[in-house]
């Protein structure tokens, strides 16, 4: 198997079913003062599973060209990977990368694997970020508030975005795009999870009309170690609230599909730098045993490659080379 820069998985989730990720912000030679590759976003969530923001900004740049990601997407292809969606998201915001549309349209032109676009959807006000996406198949963006000081809270934003653009912008978005758009709203209790909050959210949400409403909530490590996760039981009184386009999507997922990998070490390595993992996950993933999931988890461990954390009574594995840190580009 060559050397992946861009695709990862495919990982296994209830929202995408298999889902070949491609990451294409930063980008793998996109380095800030010399720290390597950082997380680059226009939010700074409190609930990420990647960490802290390193490099917040609202400004498009061309991360990387559509030509090597095309170059290792016909690798991948060679290889006999099946997947029910190529998903754009990973490490960063995917609609910072302003050529986005056209490696769309490219991967579109070589597979009919459906393509989703998994984004904050912050940038959805302007025209060109919304005709970029427009040939998708599915757009997942997210809305986490029901107004301004929640959502600077909960999501911290750059200080040019606001939750007033992120609406306009999802409102003109659907009203243009031919493919299904479904919303993530990511409840943190004792934030977003109040009565008057809800119900300014299913305001927006009605305004917004997207085709699905997807509950979810904290099932992993998160940027900051004070989100608290909303038990099952609350998250379908609150789905029930919203309507029948609503459904809970909260699970751990992570698994793959397909032949196990020839490099088990760098197929994890690529796994846990994007989304934290289980032992349960990692077999799942890697297609082996616990016991041979938990020999190679802690050797990695041992050198310095990964790092455990607790989340909900269960211990979860990333990578110890995630470039998190204050946030700039304020």
């Amino acid at each position: 198997m060559a050397r992946r820069e861009y695709f990862f998985g495919p990982v296994k989730s209830r929202r995408l079913g298999y889902s070949l990720g491609v990451d294409i912000v930063p980008g793998p030679d996109f380095t800030l003062n010399g720290t390597g590759s950082v997380k680059v976003c226009t939010l700074d969530c409190i609930y990420c599973q990647i960490g802290r923001t390193a490099f917040k900004t609202a400004d498009r740049r061309p991360y990387c060209a559509p030509e090597p990601v095309l170059a290792e997407l016909k690798q991948v292809l060679e290889e006999g990977v099946e997947a029910d969606f190529i998903t754009f998201g990973g490490s960063g915001e995917p609609t910072l990368n302003s050529r986005l549309g056209e490696i769309i349209r490219a991967v579109k032109s070589l597979t009919g694997i459906p393509v989703a676009v998994l984004t904050n959807g912050t940038l959805f006000y302007k025209p060109q970020v919304r005709r970029d996406c427009a040939d998708a198949d599915v757009v997942l963006p997210s809305l986490d508030a029901g107004d301004e000081r929640t959502f600077r809270r909960i999501n911290r934003p750059h200080h040019s975005v606001t939750l007033k653009k992120l609406v306009e912008g999802l409102c003109d978005f659907k009203k243009e795009f031919r493919g299904r758009m479904w919303l993530e709203v990511f409840l943190v209790d004792g934030l977003n999870t109040g009565p008057r909050q809800l119900e300014k959210l299913k305001v927006i949400i009605d305004r917004i009309a997207p085709d699905k409403v997807q509950l979810n909530t904290a099932v992993r490590p998160t940027a900051e170690p004070s989100v608290r996760r909303v038990d099952a039981a609350d998250l379908a009184v609150i789905a029930a609230g919203f309507g029948s386009r609503c459904e809970v999507v909260a699970d751990e997922g992570g698994s793959a599909v397909g032949q196990p990998p020839a490099d088990p070490r760098k197929t994890l390595l690529s796994i846990l730098s994007r989304r934290p993992c289980s032992v349960d996950g990692i077999c799942a993933a890697l297609k082996i045993g616990p016991g041979e999931a938990v020999k190679l988890v802690k050797s990695l461990e041992a050198a310095g490659r990964v790092k455990a954390e607790e989340m909900g009574g269960k211990v979860f594995y990333k990578s110890a080379n995630c470039k998190g840190g204050n946030a700039i580009g304020r």
